[in-house]
């Protein structure tokens, strides 16, 4: 039987931090419903109920274009190498493109990466746990670079070009927002 809380606790902040992935779930009120991995330093708990998490460049972009239409944010991890335990947040969430004047500060938390296409600035409402025994064992080997140094090769203005091409719109034809003019 899992477990809920209001906020964020030590022992919530530890397991997280332990945690080389985790999994981003978002839905519009119709269509797709999306999943996502995420991995790399992309991940900051400022506070007992804040989460802040930086989207680098992708082949899609559905969490943004989701937000825009319904609210609704879950993040979830897996304790794949040693505790058995699936931890999930559940909340509402800001979005900041790099043309926002929150992003700087935001990303800032980060080092650099040419590839930062937003932040999201997470509000949890509900943290739940579960038991996480039927997860198996997984051993972390290493981070890819595969993503760092195609974003390093197309430089700024080359990932800017890939957002206007391929970032802005969902599965389901939603609007992202990621680029100024579609806002």
């Amino acid at each position: 039987m899992g477990k809920q809380f209001d906020s964020l606790s030590d022992d919530h902040r530890n397991f997280i931090a332990e945690q080389k992935i985790f999994f981003v779930g978002s839905a519009a009120e119709s269509g797709k419903v999306n999943i996502s991995p995420k991995g790399g330093d992309s991940l900051r708990i400022l506070g007992d109920n804040r989460i802040i998490w930086r989207n680098l460049t992708g082949s899609g972009n559905e969490t943004a274009g989701h937000l825009a239409r319904v609210n609704r944010m879950t993040l979830m991890w897996c304790g794949f190498e040693t505790r058995p335990m699936i931890l999930r947040c559940y909340g509402t969430a800001k979005v900041f493109h790099a043309r926002d004047p929150e992003f700087d500060d935001l990303n800032g938390v980060f080092d650099e990466h040419v590839g930062a296409r937003q932040i999201y600035d997470m509000t949890v409402d509900m943290v739940q746990t579960s038991c996480g025994y039927a997860v198996p064992f997984y051993d972390y080997r290493e981070d890819r670079k595969v993503l760092d140094k195609w974003a390093e090769g197309k430089g700024r203005d080359g990932v800017g070009d890939y957002w206007r091409d391929r970032n802005q719109e969902t599965l389901d034809g939603f609007p992202t927002h990621v680029i100024a003019d579609d806002a």
